[in-house]
């Protein structure tokens, strides 16, 4: 497939001053960030403290309290076509096979027109990215899952984001399977100039996949917020870099124990 060309550095989303809550009850305030093209950032925290709130915010899914988000330069009041979810389950169709299922959404009416041909393309190109190219007329239920994971994933590709929402999407997957998604992740978004907004409790995955992590944290009774952040400058592959890892682990177990 290919993808829009996007200039590393520019600001695909940035918020300020967000603030977000149900039922009269605000879950995360004062949120104030930016995410670059071509950008990993890493959403941590514990349990509770905001994370899936702010990101359904800043994809358009939960009007904010005050604040305001802007997504490639407008003003974002409802999910872009531009922008693309994956969640913690694939929520796959069980009547639709891997092809089918990466399509699914293509021909929606805010999505942008395209041509068969060009549609079809962009499925086979999205599968092939995932390398699942061999699986593509298996089902969901034929599938493990991982392989169910890397069908949300090229879902989400066919759409040739120019950012992708990603909540807690490999925190079912076993450590082996999950490490690998990570890798696939990096190397998407290097080759597909896609930026990403990942929100993960644990710490080994954003140092391992993040330019820059943003911690949240809650106080007793308080909205949850963002207290800190790290730009990780280590190379990549980091598992390399045992010292480094290591280092910036603890700074940030320190920060959560002291709430930052």
């Amino acid at each position: 497939m290919t993808a829009p060309v996007l200039e590393q550095g520019a600001t695909a989303l940035s918020a300020s001053g967000l603030r977000i809550g149900y039922g009269g009850k605000t879950v995360v305030d004062d949120i104030s960030l930016t995410i670059d093209k071509r950008e990993i950032v890493c959403l941590l925290g514990g349990s509770g403290c905001g994370k899936s709130t702010l990101l359904r915010g800043l994809a358009g899914l939960s009007p904010a309290q005050s604040g305001n988000v802007s997504f490639l330069g407008e003003p974002l009041l409802e999910p872009h076509p531009r922008a693309a979810l994956v969640f913690q389950q694939p929520s796959l169709l069980p009547w639709l096979n891997v092809e089918g299922n990466v399509g699914f959404g293509l021909d929606f009416a805010r999505q942008p027109a395209i041509a068969r041909d060009a549609r079809k393309q962009r499925v086979v190109e999205a599968i092939e990215a995932v390398g699942l190219a061999a699986r593509a007329h298996a089902y969901p239920a034929q599938l493990s899952g991982g392989q169910a994971q890397r069908v949300a994933l090229a879902r989400a590709l066919a759409r040739q984001p120019e950012l992708l929402f990603a909540d807690e999407p490999f925190s079912a997957l076993d450590a082996i399977t999950r490490a690998e998604m990570q890798t696939l992740l990096v190397d998407l978004v290097h080759r597909w100039h896609t930026a990403v907004l990942l929100v993960t409790h644990d710490i080994d995955e954003a140092i391992l996949v993040a330019d820059r992590i943003l911690l949240m944290a809650v106080q007793p009774g308080q909205p949850g917020k963002i207290v800190r952040e790290w730009k990780v400058d280590l190379p990549r592959p980091r598992h390399e870099y045992a010292e480094g890892v290591a280092g910036l682990r603890l700074d940030i177990i320190k920060a959560l124990r002291e709430g930052a």
